[in-house]
């Protein structure tokens, strides 16, 4: 049997490290180790984190749960110190699984210690009292985000509802104040945010990695800047049908806005698209939509005069997943999800999906508003709670997505079969329009889907820039827009200098949510899209966008495997398993938006296009 030498193991009672001489030179003598014995160590480690999150991971969820659906003083206090506990037991157990880093192991007990050392999404440096102040930080900036208001028009205005205004408001002038306004909120960010990225990455480097953004790139289980060339890739496949929607959208917010808004030879304004952030920009479809519109769809006006309430949607979406097979959801999500804003108390509006046990205790927060836009939100966020559910037996390391983008792309690609002739067999639609009409529909989507790309894109590219040190604090919001109109093609619609930090407006800096994940879902969800329409026998032949598998057993088995395999092996081997390739790409995104793409070609002809990049 083979022998190695290693220390007698000490276990400080407090981390519970498992220090060896290859760690701490203050051990006294050694002693041989057989590799049974090295296995047994990591696995008896493995066990102990396992049910640390088992434990640990629920209380964390029940805090967190209760300060995003009622934000004070005691919330906030009562998040701060399980984040600080939740991020000192994650970097301690990153460290005590890099001391196995040059044993030989089975290769799910590597697969799992990986995944450990990869588990802080902040670390901190193992001194007193960084945990603790990176918590504060953390809990300061998402606070803020949350509840900061905007006066308008004499009135004090959730950030929530101008989220609204921003997609029904046409004057220009009345946008850029929106639009500026809400980003005053984030300017004291600025500070918090450059001393979070210090005391991050001085984590990162104790855990070996470079910095931060290095560590969040390997979670993709390929090398970081391989990662990054694979990102480039996808985006090369994308770029030219975002090229062609963005010169028809500039041409038609010309004609309605005139040269002096809208130049022709500059990146589009901000403002303009319908959105906080000019990431989708569905609300303009009216100013941009092709001349014969004769699709005869106004979802949102069709949910309210059916009085459908934020509840009967949720029903709706429950039941296109029973419809594949999917069991109903449990009663204690109906009992215990927010669902509507409540009156009285600041809460978290972003629309998320929980799993509070890692078993059956699914829930959706949401201020849901009854329109379109919160109709499709309400299937994305069910999509996670089924995942949720669906890899609630697999190992606790492995009860996540095959990877971030998978978790995020499953209830969008079921909002890819809500088309026409769903609609009609839900009773939200009378009857399902011509065939003519497609390219109606297909503007609607690109302005989702396409418009989104780059600003999935970007967002991390700027974070990782950021955390490379590759930009000192004061170009923080320099770098930002230099990509915003690299990649998005857009320009700020009022002067922005280095005291602001418009990063920190959008949710997913503020709270330190990687956003690669929606980049890869927004190209993931096409992949996944066109594999279950083959399994429901969907004609190859027939265009991919009219497919719908609303009601196909066959390909809610398939797709209930994907769910249950969670993380238990690497996301190349579940995305072979479904769609037949090991990977992503974004000929299934072309192949959708084939006709589209025939007509923007068209009507781009003769106009003038692209943008300065820099």
């Amino acid at each position: 049997m083979l022998l190695i030498q290693r220390c007698q193991p000490r276990i400080n009672r407090k981390l519970h490290f498992l220090t060896g001489c290859g760690v701490w030179l203050s051990c006294l003598f050694c002693v041989p180790y057989t590799l049974a014995d090295t296995q047994r160590a990591a696995a008896a480690f493995v066990e102990r984190v396992e049910q640390h999150y088992v434990e640990f991971g629920e209380y964390r969820a029940r805090v967190a749960w209760l300060r995003a659906t009622n934000i004070n003083y005691d919330s906030n206090w009562l998040l701060e110190q399980v984040n600080a506990e939740d991020t000192r037991s994650r970097v301690a157990f990153a460290a005590e699984a890099a001391q196995f880093n040059d044993l030989k192991l089975t290769a799910e007990l590597r697969r799992k210690l990986e995944l450990i050392k990869l588990a802080p999404n902040l670390a901190v440096p193992q001194q007193p009292g960084a945990a603790a102040r990176l918590a504060a930080l953390n809990t300061r900036m998402a606070t803020r985000y949350s509840t900061g208001r905007i006066q308008l028009d004499g009135q004090s205005v959730r950030r929530n509802d101008l989220e609204s205004l921003m997609g029904e408001i046409r004057d220009p002038a009345k946008l850029a104040y929106i639009w500026h306004q809400w980003r005053e909120v984030a300017k004291p960010m600025a500070g918090d945010y450059a001393a979070i990225v210090d005391i991050s990455n001085a984590g990162a480097r104790e855990l070996g990695y470079p910095d931060t953004g290095s560590m969040w790139r390997l979670r993709y289980e390929m090398p970081a800047d391989a990662f990054r060339e694979e990102l480039e890739r996808l985006w090369l496949q994308i770029k030219p049908l975002y090229s062609a929607l963005h010169c028809h959208v500039r041409a038609r917010l010309n004609e309605h806005y005139g040269d002096e808004v809208v130049p022709l030879d500059q990146p589009l304004r901000a403002d303009l698209l319908g959105n906080m952030w000019a990431q989708q920009w569905t609300n303009i479809y009216d100013l941009v939509a092709p001349p014969a519109d004769t699709t005869g769809i106004n979802l949102s006006a069709t949910l309210k005069a059916q009085n459908y309430t934020p509840e009967a949607m949720v029903r709706l979406g429950e039941g296109f997943f029973s419809s594949l097979g999917f069991a109903p959801l449990p009663e204690s999500f109906w009992q215990r999800s927010m669902l509507e804003q409540p009156a009285g108390r600041q809460v978290v509006c972003h629309a998320s999906a929980w799993n509070l046990d890692g078993a059956d205790d699914l829930r959706i927060k949401m201020c849901t508003k009854v329109n379109a836009d919160d109709f499709y939100t309400v299937y994305h966020e069910l999509g996670h709670n089924y995942y949720q559910r669906a890899y609630k037996h697999q190992s606790p390391l492995f009860r996540t997505g095959a990877n971030s983008g998978f978790h995020e792309a499953i209830g969008d690609m079921i909002a890819l079969s809500i088309t026409p002739d769903y609609l009609r067999q839900v009773g939200l639609l009378d009857s399902v329009p011509d065939p003519d009409a497609d390219i109606s529909l297909l503007m609607r989507q690109a302005l989702d889907k396409i418009a989104f790309m780059p600003f999935g894109l970007l967002l991390d590219q700027w974070r990782w820039q950021v955390f490379a040190g590759e930009v000192e604090a004061e170009d923080y919001n320099a770098l930002w827009w230099q990509l915003r109109q690299q990649y998005q093609g857009v320009r700020p619609p009022t002067p922005r200098t280095p005291a602001h930090f418009d990063p920190g407006s959008k949710y997913h800096i503020a709270n330190h949510v990687s956003y690669t994940r929606y980049f890869l879902a927004h190209v993931l969800q096409f992949q996944f899209h066109a594999a279950a329409c083959r399994r429901a026998g969907w004609p190859a032949q027939q265009p991919l966008h009219r497919c719908s598998i609303y009601g196909s057993a066959e390909a809610g088995e398939a797709f209930g495997a994907m769910l249950g395999a969670g993380r238990a092996r690497p996301w190349p081997e579940t995305l072979e398993a479904f769609t037949g390739s090991r990977q992503i790409d974004g000929s299934a995104v072309r192949e959708y938006f084939a006709p589209l793409a025939a007509y923007l070609a068209k009507e781009n002809a003769n106009r003038q296009c692209g943008w300065p990049e820099s």
